[in-house]
C-alpha cells in the first residue's frame, strides 16, 4: 500500500500546514478496530430491542420513525458531507492557509445547523404525513405511535450533521479513532438511556410477547418511546465526544455565517449531488419499507438482517473508504494520477479480501447467526430466525457492491466530480422500486403458511437492493476505469478469483460442520447456540486464511508476514 508523505518543508509551509498522514491501510486498520466496536455495541442494541420488543408492531413502528433521521445519518456520517468537507478542507490547507481552513470548518458548522433546524421543525411538523407516506400499510394506532417517536427523532439528523464535520477535520488531522469511536458512544448512550426511559414511562414493566393480531398495552408503547428519546440523547454524544478532539487540533469555533462564502458553496456544490451519490442504498432501504409495510414483522427482520450486514461494511468498507479518503483527495489536489490509482485500486482489493468470504459466511451460517444474538426467549421468537435469516441471505449478495461502493464514490468526490455518482444513484432507486415490486411479488409465492401468509415477499425486497448495489459498483467501476485510464483491472480480477476459490472452499466446510453440530445439539440450549455459531465462525476464518495463502492472494500474505515478524517467526 503506498504511504503518503507529509507536506515538505520549504518555504511554502506557512501556506501548507503540516498534517500527520499514514497508509491507507493502516489508517484503515485503525478505523477497522473502532468501528468494530460500534458495530459490536450495535448488534448488542439490536439484541436489546428484540428481546425487549421483538418484531412487529413496536419495533416496526420504531424502524419506519427512525427510517428518516437514520438515512440522513448515514449520508452525513459516512458519506456525502463528511466527503465533500474533507476535500475542501484538504484544499484549504494546502493551498490556502491553516486559519482559511479553520473559518471554513466554522463557517459550514453554522450553515449546517440553520438549514437543518429548519428541515427539523419541518419534519416534527409534518411527522404524519411522512409516516403515511413510507409506511402506508400501518393500522392507525401503529402509524401514531411512529409519529409520536419520528417527532422525537427528528432533532437526531443536526447532531449527526456536526458530527460528520467533526469527524472529517480530524480525519484530514489524521486523527482516525475518535471520530470512529463515535458510533460506539452512540450506541452505548442510547442503550443506556433508552432502557432508563423505557422503564421509567411505562412504570417499570411491559409485557414481551406480543400477538401480531392484537395493539400492544400502552406501558409498551410508552417503553419503546423511551428508547426513541435514548437515541435522540446517543446523537448529542457522538458529538460532544469529538470536541475535546477537535480543541486539540487547533479548532476555534467562530460565531459567522455566509452562504455565499466560496468555501461553503464549493462543500454544498459537492455534498448537494453526493447526497444521492452515497445514498443510493439506504433511499433504496425507505423505499423498501414501503414496499414491506403492509407485512407484520417484515419491516423487523429486514432490520435485523441489515444491522448483521452492516457490520462487515462498516468495519471493512466505511473503514477503507474513511481512511482513503483524505489519501486520494491529497493526490487528486497535487495531480498525482498514478498513485492515485494504485491507492484506489488497492482499497478496492483489500475491501474484496474481507467482504466476499463475510458474505458466503453470512449465508451459510445465517441462522445460527441470528439464532444466538436475537432468540434468548424474549419478544423475538424461534419463527422469525428463519424469516430474518432469509432476509440477511438476500442482503448479502450485494455486500460487496455496498462496501465497494463506500470506497468509489468518496473517489469521484476528490476529482471533484459528484454528478456521476448522482446519476447512477438516481438510475438506482428508479431501478429498485421496480425490482422489489418484481421480487417481492415472485417471492410471496413462496414459504407460504398460516403464521406467514406472505411467504418470503420481504426477502425479495432485500434482493432488489443488492443488485442494485451491483449494479451500482460495476457503473462506477467502469466509469472511474476511462476517467483515470486505468484500475488495474487484471491485478483486482486475479485477487477477487482468488478470493472467490478460497471463499467457496471456506463455505462448504463450515456448512458441513454446522449440519453436523446442529444434528447433534439441536440448538437445546445457549451454550450449545454459541457452540453451533462460534465454532463453525472461527473454523471458517481459519480455512478461509489458508486457503488464501495457498492460493497466494497478495494481501493475505503481506498479512501473515506482519504478524510473523511481530512474533519473531521472521527476521
Amino acid at each position: 500500500m503506498n504511504q503518503t508523505t507529509g507536506i515538505s518543508q520549504s518555504a511554502e509551509s506557512e501556506k501548507k500546514p503540516m498534517t500527520k498522514q499514514t497508509s491507507v491501510a493502516r489508517s484503515a486498520g485503525v478505523v477497522s478496530i473502532a468501528v468494530m466496536f460500534s458495530r459490536i455495541m450495535g448488534l448488542i442494541r439490536e439484541q436489546v430491542f428484540a428481546y425487549y420488543f421483538g418484531a412487529g408492531f413496536l419495533y416496526d413502528a420504531y424502524q419506519v420513525a427512525f427510517r428518516i433521521p437514520n438515512v440522513l445519518r448515514d449520508l452525513f456520517a459516512e458519506g456525502a458531507l463528511s466527503a465533500a468537507f474533507v476535500k475542501v478542507f484538504t484544499d484549504y490547507q494546502i493551498n490556502k492557509s491553516e486559519k482559511e481552513a479553520w473559518r471554513l470548518a466554522s463557517l459550514v458548522m453554522n450553515a449546517l445547523a440553520v438549514v437543518l433546524s429548519i428541515i427539523t421543525i419541518i419534519g416534527i411538523i409534518f411527522s404524519e404525513q411522512i409516516v403515511n407516506l413510507i409506511a402506508d400499510g400501518f393500522s392507525p394506532e401503529k402509524a401514531w405511535l411512529a409519529t409520536v417517536m419520528t417527532q422525537i427523532m427528528f432533532p437526531f439528523i443536526l447532531l449527526v450533521a456536526l458530527a460528520a464535520v467533526a469527524m472529517g477535520v480530524l480525519n484530514t488531522k489524521g486523527i482516525f479513532g475518535i471520530p470512529a469511536s463515535a458510533s460506539t458512544v452512540f450506541n452505548i448512550v442510547s442503550i443506556l438511556f433508552g432502557l432508563g426511559f423505557a422503564y421509567w414511562l411505562s412504570g417499570g414493566s411491559w409485557e414481551r410477547s406480543f400477538d401480531k393480531e392484537t395493539v400492544p398495552s400502552m406501558n409498551a408503547q410508552w417503553a419503546i418511546i423511551g428508547m426513541a428519546i435514548g437515541t435522540l440523547i446517543g446523537g448529542a454524544a457522538q458529538f460532544l465526544m469529538q470536541v475535546p478532539s477537535l480543541l486539540k487540533v487547533g479548532f476555534r469555533f467562530s460565531p459567522i455565517l455566509s452562504f455565499t462564502d466560496e468555501g461553503v458553496r464549493q462543500v454544498m456544490k459537492l455534498m448537494t449531488p453526493a447526497i444521492l451519490g452515497t445514498s443510493a442504498v439506504q433511499i433504496n432501504v425507505m423505499v423498501n419499507t414501503f414496499f414491506v409495510s403492509g407485512i407484520e414483522g417484515g419491516i423487523s427482520w429486514l432490520q435485523y438482517a441489515f444491522r448483521l450486514m452492516q457490520f462487515p461494511i462498516g468495519v471493512f468498507g466505511v473503514a477503507v473508504g474513511t481512511a482513503s479518503v483524505p489519501v486520494l483527495s491529497r493526490m487528486a489536489s497535487q495531480n498525482k494520477l498514478v498513485e492515485f490509482r494504485n491507492t484506489l485500486s488497492d482499497s478496492l482489493t483489500l475491501v474484496f479480501l474481507m467482504t466476499v468470504p463475510s458474505a458466503c459466511g453470512l449465508i451459510v451460517l445465517g441462522e445460527p447467526i441470528i439464532r444466538l444474538l436475537y432468540s434468548h426467549g424474549g419478544a423475538f421468537k424461534e419463527t422469525d430466525v428463519p424469516m430474518t435469516a432469509y432476509a440477511l441471505a438476500g442482503y448479502a449478495i450485494g455486500l460487496t457492491g455496498y462496501a465497494a461502493i463506500k470506497v468509489l464514490s468518496p473517489a469521484f468526490y476528490a476529482l471533484n466530480d459528484a454528478k456521476t455518482p448522482m446519476l447512477i444513484a438516481v438510475l438506482s432507486i428508479l431501478v429498485n422500486a421496480l425490482a422489489s415490486y418484481f421480487f417481492r411479488n415472485w417471492l410471496s409465492h413462496f414459504h407460504v403458511s398460516a403464521e406467514h401468509p406472505h411467504g418470503l415477499a420481504h426477502v425479495g425486497v432485500a434482493l432488489a437492493t443488492s443488485s442494485v448495489a451491483l449494479v451500482n459498483f460495476f457503473a462506477l467501476a467502469a466509469i472511474m476505469r476511462r476517467r483515470i485510464k486505468g484500475l488495474n483491472g487484471r491485478k483486482i480480477a486475479s485477487a477477487f478469483f482468488k478470493i472467490a476459490i478460497a471463499s467457496a472452499i471456506m463455505s462448504i466446510s463450515t456448512w458441513l460442520l454446522f449440519s453436523w453440530l446442529h444434528s447433534q445439539l439441536k440448538a437445546s440450549s445457549l451454550i450449545a447456540k454459541a457452540i453451533e455459531c462460534l465454532i463453525p465462525v472461527a473454523f471458517g476464518v481459519i480455512v478461509f486464511f489458508l486457503s488464501a495463502k495457498l492460493l497466494k492472494v497478495e494481501e493475505v500474505n503481506k498479512i501473515y508476514r506482519a504478524f510473523a515478524k511481530k512474533l519473531g517467526f521472521t527476521q
